[in-house]
């Protein structure tokens, strides 16, 4: 069993940075690769990032490449999504999950975290 628990989201304005935090509790949590996905109001869920359990792989939504960046420290269970540049459409909740490979889809998803709303403004 894993625990995600997501922090870091606000309000910031466009062109700005964030890190988002997503925290895991359970002895399993080195196995999992872990990914980001986000909802925006009305839209399906998506991909935004995911990172391998080793940490040497990333997968990264065409939308976010080149501007946002995860990382895992497993010695803290902590996985981080740094992300620059935002733009008003990467408004939405986004969601920490644990799955079986960094090329994640919702299928596949294993754990939930029960997300950090992130608000872009223009």
């Amino acid at each position: 069993q894993v625990q995600l628990v997501e922090s870091g989201g606000g309000l910031v304005q466009a062109g700005g940075s964030l890190r988002l935090s997503c925290a895991a509790s359970g002895r399993t949590f080195t196995v999992y690769a872990i990914g980001w996905f986000r909802q925006a109001p009305g839209k399906e869920r998506e991909f935004v990032a995911a990172i391998n359990w080793s940490g040497e792989h990333t997968d990264y939504a065409d939308s976010v490449k080149g501007r946002f960046t995860m990382s895992r420290d497993n010695a803290k269970n902590t996985v981080y999504l740094q992300m620059t540049s935002l733009k008003p459409e990467d408004t939405a909740v986004y969601y920490c999950a644990a799955g079986p490979k960094s090329d994640m889809k919702i299928p596949e998803v294993k754990y939930w975290g029960q997300g950090t709303q992130v608000t872009v403004s223009s």
